[in-house]
């Protein structure tokens, strides 16, 4: 069986637009026609890395921090080395060998400055990462109708478009014309009965480890929102990544309803951030599989690995599962739904935002998570629109959960999804 490989925005804005701990118990549901697909991103080549007496000079992600710790499969001031991303691929061929498809959703260069650089270099991190993928998972490629079948589609879209540190797109109101082709493609979609995928790499919203901090320009954020609002009835998941970090975002209508979530998949690169405001932001490296309903692409469920970086480069490079996500948050799978319910959970009890706290970071940051952590998380996981995330943030997160109705909404909705 050929593994299709979907790939979105690699090049930076380059791109054109393409058409643990168990806090109680826990319960699964399953059916047989569960499939599963892996997601990858934020790999982050850095081919500078290379083991040397001196810290300084190990790597170039590093910029002025010293790579103190370093060993075979990196260290967290640095991006990946090599030897990291092909454990990375091989791990995913030793856990899952035959996925229904993978989503790669770059970032791929190191975080060195563009001048320093270069295209050349660009477009042979590139090549080099395609290139283990399709060895190690033969006959990827990308394609818009999901698994060659009529009915389902996956829309891939290069955000990089609507990031607020590209100048080229400030002044436009829709760049490459994407928002208008993507209205089309979900408004034929909805025509034609079809469920879609949308598969991107900066997401909408705000940065859940810095307050305030978002990637869109506020119109295309709105323009996003919008277009999510509009067709959440043909799309049965976003997968994002950008963040390093183990997050989702969930979107509502006008009657406060959960219609859709996106998930925020960890990176391979265990790289700090040199955010501003931003404290001890490295994570482990992280890769996912999804498992899905193939009749209806309701996602079922969401299972992590990770590699713990500092105990790979002591005993050697062994991934290993973090959790998955039914039986972590206790939920009857990953529908809105379901995902509000689990971030009702976060919100309200303690044992379950330290749980998620440590999730987002792949385990790194094992720091306890107070209140404004809490409300930090909450509101960026609760708000992807600009103004309601400000008046989340005023009122301390304490009133963007709302509860009592959620657990018998939640199982209701399930079962809809299931029976469509």
């Amino acid at each position: 069986m050929s593994v299709k490989l979907l790939l979105s925005c690699l090049l930076l804005g380059e791109v054109q637009a393409l058409s643990g701990r168990p806090c109680s118990c826990s319960f699964i549901f399953r059916r047989s026609w569960t499939w599963n697909f892996w997601h990858i991103t934020d790999l982050h080549w850095d081919h500078t890395y290379e083991l040397t007496d001196n810290p300084e000079l190990v790597c170039e992600s590093s910029g002025t921090s010293p790579a103190a710790n370093a060993g075979k499969f990196g260290d967290y001031a640095c991006d990946s080395p090599w030897n990291l991303i092909n454990s990375s691929v091989y791990a995913m061929k030793e856990i899952l060998p035959d996925p229904d498809f993978i989503v790669w959703t770059g970032d791929d260069t190191p975080h060195i400055p563009n001048e320093d650089l270069g295209e050349n270099a660009v477009l042979s991190i590139v090549g080099n990462l395609t290139h283990i993928i399709q060895q190690v998972f033969p006959g990827g490629y990308y394609t818009e109708k999901l698994l060659s079948r009529t009915g389902y589609r996956m829309l891939v879209l290069n955000t990089n478009l609507y990031y607020d540190q590209n100048k080229l797109t400030v002044d436009m109101e829709d760049p490459a014309g994407q928002f208008s082709w993507a209205d089309q493609v979900l408004t034929d979609a909805a025509n034609d009965k079809e469920k879609v995928y949308i598969i991107g790499h900066v997401p909408p919203g705000f940065f859940e480890k810095k307050r305030l901090k978002s990637w869109y320009r506020s119109k295309f954020n709105q323009k996003y929102l919008d277009l999510i609002q509009k067709h959440h009835s043909v799309i049965f998941g976003q997968f994002f990544g950008h963040h390093h970090t183990d997050s989702f975002r969930m979107f509502y209508n006008s009657k406060d309803s959960p219609i859709s979530t996106m998930f925020l998949s960890p990176g391979v690169t265990p790289w700090k951030t040199t955010l501003p405001g931003v404290v001890d932001g490295a994570n482990n490296p992280g890769i996912r599989v999804f498992e899905y309903d193939t009749q209806t692409l309701l996602v079922k469920d969401v299972v992590t690995y990770y590699l713990n970086l500092t105990r790979a480069n002591v005993a050697g490079g062994r991934w290993e599962k973090e959790y998955r996500l039914t039986e972590s948050f206790k939920v009857a799978d990953a529908s809105p739904a379901s995902m509000h319910h689990v971030l009702e959970r976060i919100a309200n009890s303690h044992c379950y935002l330290q749980k998620y706290y440590e999730f987002n970071s792949v385990n790194y940051d094992l720091t306890e998570c107070d209140s404004n952590c809490r409300t930090d998380h909450v509101c960026a996981a609760r708000e992807v629109d600009f103004k309601m995330y400000e008046n989340c943030l005023k009122e301390g997160g304490a009133a963007a959960i709302h509860g009592g109705w959620l657990p018998i909404l939640s199982v209701a909705l399930s079962l809809v999804l299931v029976s469509r």
